[in-house]
C-alpha cells in the first residue's frame, strides 16, 4: 500500500508540471503569433498593400471637400 501511495502521489507531482509546461507553450506560442503580425508571410495578409483605383481616391477626395466645405460654412455662420 505504501508503494501505491507513492505512485499516486508522484503521478500528481508530473501533472502538475506538465500543467505548467502546457501553460508555458501556450505562452510561448501566443507570444509567436502576436510577433510574427509584423512580418508580411504568406498567411498573414496585414503587411499587404491595399490597392484603391483612381475613382475611388477621386470619390473620397470629394466626399472630404464637400465635408470640409460644410464644416467651414457653419463656422463662418457661427461667427457672424
Amino acid at each position: 500500500m505504501d508503494i501505491l501511495a507513492a505512485l499516486r502521489q508522484e503521478e500528481t507531482k508530473l501533472q502538475k508540471q506538465a500543467d505548467a509546461a502546457k501553460q508555458q507553450l501556450d505562452t510561448v506560442r501566443t507570444a509567436i503569433k502576436i510577433l510574427g503580425r509584423g512580418v508580411a508571410n504568406s498567411d498573414n495578409p496585414i503587411g499587404k498593400k491595399k490597392v484603391m483605383s483612381a475613382a475611388a481616391r477621386a470619390k473620397m477626395a470629394k466626399a472630404q471637400k464637400e465635408r470640409w466645405a460644410k464644416f467651414r460654412a457653419a463656422k463662418a455662420k457661427g461667427k457672424r
